[in-house]
This record gives structure tokens, C-alpha cells and sequence, in this order.
């Protein structure tokens, strides 16, 4: 299985211990200030701010604190002003790994962030070192017994997706990010559940890692993603059927 899909199910598995602990919530309270604060306050006009909703009603985030994420970043209050940074590097037998960061102190974050790479037998690189080997795509990961693929073409296709492909259990489909919202809507309306559903950064090719490799760069993985400044991380590795029978994920 990919790198990638592999990694949004288990985020979908950790979602819900995240949302007990607020992590979740007051990372997507990051995203909705900072989309608010570039698009406005309105959703239906801004599509990022629609999405970033979307995923906050998604784990339960309470309707009062969108509403004052909102607030903050139509209002511009001093304070949060995030700076959105990409952090790029490697992690175990060379896999790529990339991070979409939210920070209001860069200074704080790129050891930290640096910290974690290297306990994990990686290392932080500079811009542009794997961003190369990424496209930024919209994904939404379906279990096969939610819907047919032929249900899947009619609806995510008609709505402008671009692909769909088969997982094992599961269904991907891709579209550009900036029809997120209309396929997400799309399924949605035709009461298509997602396992998962981001916009999120797809790897051209992966590198197949053995159980022990895998290990690791799941707790890099996970350790990046607990981290409060991290909204979202992609790599491009993939774990090879051993690995994945002696793993408990």
C-alpha cells in the first residue's frame, strides 16, 4: 500500500484520540484564522476556509470555536500572525518526507521540527529537496463496501476528479485541490462516507521500506504529526507485505 493512503488511515484511526485531547482542534483553529485572514470570512467564497470547516466538523469541533477562528482572522487581531512554511528532508532508507507547517515563531519550530527528523535516524534538508518528487492533489480514501466504483465514476468524475484507483479494501480518489470542496460535497450529497478526505501531497514514486525501516519512519511520521505546528505530513514510502503482516497499525 502507498505511503500516502497508508498514512491517512491511520491518521483516521488517531483522529478521534486527538479531538479528546484538543490537538486537533486547535490545529484546524490555526487553518480557519489563517484562511479567514487570506479569504475572508465567508465559506461560500473562500474555498479554503470551506475545506478547512469541512474538516473541523468532521472530528466535532464545536460550531462556537469555528465561529471564533472566524472572528480572529477576518479581525486580524495581534497575535496570529501565523507564517505557513514547508519543511522538506529525509527520513529512514531515504524517504522523502514533507511538512506543512502553521507557526507564529520559526525560530521555535525549525529545531524542534529538525529535533524530530533526527532522532528518527533522519535528517532536515534544504527547500526544495523532495518537493520535486510530490504533486499536491485532493484525496479521499473510500472503504469498498461504501460505494461501487461505478458509483464512485458517476459522482467524484462528474464533480471534476481526476482518478480513481483501487487499495486493497479501499478506494483512492484524486482530484486538483482547488475542486476539493465541489468533490467532497459531491460525495457527500450522494452519501459516499470517506475514510479519510485532504488535500494533501502524493508522492510520483515511493520507496519500499522493510519492517524495521517501517517502524521508524511511522513514528517519525506520527511524531511530526503530534507536533502543535504541524498541520499536515506527506511521504513517499511503501511498506512491503511482510512488513505490514508484523505490524500492529
Amino acid at each position: 500500500m502507498a505511503g500516502h493512503s497508508k498514512w491517512a488511515n491511520i491518521k483516521h484511526k488517531k483522529a478521534a484520540t486527538d479531538a479528546k485531547r484538543g490537538k486537533l482542534w486547535s490545529k484546524l483553529s490555526k487553518a480557519i484564522i489563517v484562511a479567514a485572514k487570506q479569504g475572508g470570512g465567508d465559506p461560500d467564497s473562500n474555498s479554503r476556509l470551506r475545506t478547512v470547516i469541512a474538516d473541523a466538523k468532521a472530528v466535532s469541533m464545536p460550531k462556537d470555536n469555528i465561529a471564533r477562528a472566524i472572528k480572529k482572522g477576518c479581525g486580524g487581531q495581534e497575535g496570529d500572525a501565523f507564517e505557513e512554511i514547508v519543511y522538506e528532508g529525509y527520513g529512514p532508507a531515504g524517504v522523502a518526507v514533507m511538512c506543512d507547517i502553521l507557526t507564529d515563531n520559526r525560530n521555535r519550530t525549525a529545531p524542534e521540527v529538525r529535533k524530530i527528523f533526527e532522532k528518527h535516524n533522519g535528517n532536515l534538508g534544504a527547500t526544495g529537496c523532495v518537493a520535486w518528487m510530490f504533486d499536491r492533489k485532493g484525496l479521499f480514501v473510500i472503504a469498498k463496501d461504501k460505494a461501487t466504483e461505478e458509483q464512485l465514476m458517476e459522482v467524484a468524475l462528474n464533480a471534476g476528479a481526476e482518478d480513481i484507483k483501487t487499495e486493497d479494501a479501499e478506494f483512492e480518489v484524486l482530484c486538483d485541490p482547488d475542486i476539493f470542496s465541489d468533490v467532497r460535497q459531491a460525495l457527500e450529497d450522494a452519501e459516499i462516507a470517506c475514510l479519510s478526505a485532504q488535500v494533501t501531497r502524493i508522492p510520483q514514486n515511493t520507496v519500499e521500506v522493510d519492517v524495521q525501516n517501517a517502524k521508524t519512519v511511522l513514528s517519525l511520521m506520527e511524531t511530526l504529526d503530534d507536533h502543535d505546528d504541524v498541520q499536515s505530513v506527506s511521504a513517499n514510502f511503501d511498506i512491503t507485505e511482510e512488513a505490514m503482516a508484523r505490524l500492529d497499525v
